[in-house]
């Protein structure tokens, strides 16, 4: 992995969020449900929804990355499962952070696929070699990508006690 970085803020993730959401509009995708892959995907979901006013918010967590550039071998998704009956005949936008190896995103379209009217992915960043590729697209990267909720580390409490994760 390049030891280079993209570094994305506050202010440029809502900039993002918005022309992604405009990109979508312009395709005349209207997603019935937004379904988030947490926890990156999570803050996409939210902005997307709001500017695409759609108010079906639905979340899936996924385990995958362990660390900077370190992961489990496949992607595996964490209780509560979403049901995937709530999801029929719908058209489903899966949003996340980033599309990297691509695993997770194939895992919660497989997830939907036989269930779902239509299912579309929406994410800020794509990288080329992605087993998925996103309908939609904010930027394309392969450089690790910081994003402002993930580079500071946890919280610790004032009297100096660690957070149980």
């Amino acid at each position: 992995m390049s030891d280079v970085r993209e570094n994305l803020t506050y202010e440029q993730f809502g900039a993002a969020v918005r022309e992604l959401a405009q990109t979508v509009a312009d395709d005349g995708y209207e997603p019935d449900v937004v379904l988030s892959i947490a926890r990156g995907g999570v803050f996409v979901a939210g902005g997307l929804a709001y500017a695409l006013d759609c108010k079906n918010i639905h979340l899936v967590n996924v385990e995958f990355y362990t660390g900077v550039g370190t992961t489990l071998d496949m992607p595996v998704m964490l209780a509560p499962v979403p049901n995937v009956i709530d999801f029929s005949d719908k058209k489903v936008l899966i949003t996340d952070d980033v599309a990297d190896t691509g695993k997770t995103l194939k895992l919660v379209r497989d997830f939907c696929l036989d269930t779902v009217a239509e299912v579309r992915s929406a994410v800020i960043y794509e990288k080329s070699h992605s087993l998925v590729q996103c309908e939609y697209v904010w930027k394309r990267t392969d450089d690790w990508i910081n994003f402002p909720w993930s580079v500071l580390p946890p919280v610790v409490r004032r009297d100096g006690q660690v957070l149980d994760a």
